[in-house]
């Protein structure tokens, strides 16, 4: 039961991350404030090395990881280039992120609760995950 909670959340925050940088890139191009570009750069950075330790996990455990739900994916990029287009500004951009991180936050904690029998590595990787979110969510307020 441990492996198997341990995979399973380990696959929830592989897709969790791959959303979350995939939501950076597709606002990065139309930010205009260097201060709120430094705080995606710093933040996408900070996924890609989650990413790493989570795909060495799951190599571990013989699992190809996980995908963002496909539907989810194309929602967030209609409803990005949507908001975009009507006001493309830092504000819309940081409500965008916002509005992402704190889905993220929400889903990593169910998922947390969910697989309560995971190993503490992957439970620390997840809570790693759910704080970035949140630093992320604090730091770009004075955009809001």
């Amino acid at each position: 039961m441990i492996e198997q909670d341990t995979v399973k959340l380990l696959r929830e925050c592989d897709a969790g991350i791959k959303m979350g940088v995939s939501s950076i890139d597709d606002v990065l191009g139309h930010v205009k404030s260097e201060k709120l570009k430094t705080c995606l750069d710093e933040c996408k950075n900070e996924h890609d090395k989650l990413q790493t330790e989570v795909g060495e996990l799951l190599v571990n455990y013989g699992d190809e990881g996980k995908n963002p739900n496909p539907m989810a994916k194309s929602m967030s990029w209609l409803k990005t280039n949507m908001m975009l287009a009507a006001d493309m500004s830092d504000s819309t951009v940081a409500d965008l992120i916002t509005d992402g991180c704190n889905m993220g936050v929400k889903s990593l904690n169910k998922y947390l609760n969910q697989y309560e029998a995971a190993d503490e590595i992957s439970k620390d990787i997840t809570k790693r995950l759910i704080n970035l979110e949140e630093k992320l969510a604090v730091d770009i307020r004075d955009f809001l």
